[in-house]
């Protein structure tokens, strides 16, 4: 089994460092791609401001010459979902169930395990760079599929634009989850809601050790509890 999350746009480097790993072929050709592009041009590139765009140059100049800061993935993204995961304090089981279990797929380093050395850097599959000729989610379909193809379970709290990566017949076996708040009878799906409820959802996977889809019925976290009559057999509806 294993647990899917997405990369974030905020990032806290206040923490612990780590020794890099070398970066994998699929990774060194995508950040050749990004070494070509000047401050300027990264400018327009990610529709960022000129500081933003000379900070995130830095990023890239230190990953090429292979002086970049790296830290573990799960710490260094710091974005709401992030941060309504339970990350400091876990008891042993808690840690071994996120090594086991869980994998944040990026659009740099591909699909990797939770407490991964990555640096940081700015990058998703919405930005239109191409690799050899290919878009970046082209380029990294083969490599998602390799990675979660021994799996007979795969619980996806991914939005779409990562979610797409995995080709079709991947897609077809993730269980997915959808959490709704209920407000005067009517019920309201957005992203802070979404992003809120995926961190607290994966903490109580992790506190409960939950590998099954029925266990994942039982749960309720945050004022969040399963509703039968709004799920299928592949989306499962949560609401507060």
């Amino acid at each position: 089994m294993k647990i899917l999350i997405p990369t974030a746009k905020e990032m806290n480097t206040e923490i612990p460092s780590l020794d890099a790993n070398p970066l994998r072929p699929e990774s060194q050709a995508v950040l050749d791609e990004l070494a070509r592009y000047s401050a300027q041009e990264l400018e327009s590139f990610y529709k960022i401001s000129a500081e933003k765009a000379q900070e995130e140059y830095g990023h890239i100049q230190v990953l090429k010459n292979g002086t970049a800061r790296n830290y573990p993935a799960l710490h260094l993204f710091d974005g709401l979902m992030y941060r309504n995961i339970k990350r400091e304090n876990l008891s042993k089981a808690e840690q071994a169930y996120l090594v086991k279990h869980l994998m944040i797929t990026s659009a740099l380093y591909g699909v990797i395990p939770a407490f991964a050395p990555i640096a940081p850097h700015r990058l998703d599959f919405l930005m239109k760079l191409k690799i050899t000729g290919k878009s970046l989610k082209s380029h990294w379909q083969s490599a998602y599929e390799e990675s979660v193809k021994e799996e007979d379970c795969i619980f996806s709290l991914l939005s779409s634009e990562f979610e797409t990566v995995f080709p079709k017949e991947v897609r077809e076996q993730m269980v997915t989850f959808k959490f709704m708040e209920d407000r005067d009878g009517k019920l309201k799906v957005h992203s802070t809601i979404s992003k809120k409820a995926r961190g607290a959802f994966l903490t109580a996977l992790m506190e409960n050790q939950v590998t099954s889809v029925e266990e994942i019925k039982k749960l309720s976290f945050a004022g969040f509890r399963y509703r039968e009559d709004l799920s299928t057999g592949k989306e499962l509806a949560f609401v507060k």
